[in-house]
């Protein structure tokens, strides 16, 4: 079996998913949710009754999310961060494929399930949660993502292939 990756610096925090695993279905399920806040969800029944029809979709976004800023800072100005579970280990990434990632360091045990957040570089930021399985020291085989992410996981990869193509031209002229 062949794998394609595709090089991405990106940063994840994991653990194994025996660790504390019910903490760790719980907040994948919360981070998947993440876009049910109250804004997003008065947006989906706006848009469900049609009353956004008339609307610029770019701009009710860039509402959605200036919001979503608000929200944060009055968050991070009463101390009221999300708790998160502690997860031990921290390493990077350095490519990605459809339903792979590959870690720059040996940090895994093969035939081991792990939990983990990856801080996505898109607009807007944010963890997406994954479990995964270790296929050797350094490959990671995602077992289970939400849907959407794995939207974003995808597109991600696309854009990423697309800078490396460009690269690839520039230096060839």
């Amino acid at each position: 079996m062949s794998i394609r990756l595709v090089s991405a610096p990106i940063s994840i925090v994991f653990d194994l998913s025996e660790a504390d695993h019910d903490a760790m279905i719980r907040e994948y399920h919360q981070l998947s949710e993440s876009d049910d806040d109250p804004i997003a969800q008065w947006l989906k029944r706006a848009k469900g009754r049609g009353d956004t029809a008339e609307s610029d979709p770019v701009l009710l976004n860039l509402m959605v999310e200036l919001h979503r800023k608000i929200d944060h800072i009055e968050q991070l100005i009463k101390n009221e961060t999300p708790q998160r579970v502690a997860l031990s280990q921290h390493a990077m990434i350095e490519a990605i494929g459809y339903g792979y990632f590959k870690f720059k360091e040996s940090v895994l045990v093969p035939g081991t399930s792990y939990y983990g957040r990856i801080e996505m570089p898109v607009h807007p930021k944010h963890d997406i949660a994954v479990f995964f399985s270790a296929e050797d020291a350094t490959i990671a085989k995602i077992t289970k993502i939400h849907e959407r992410d794995e939207k974003e996981w995808a597109a991600y990869l696309t854009a990423r292939e697309r800078v490396l193509i460009r690269e690839m031209r520039e230096r060839r002229q």
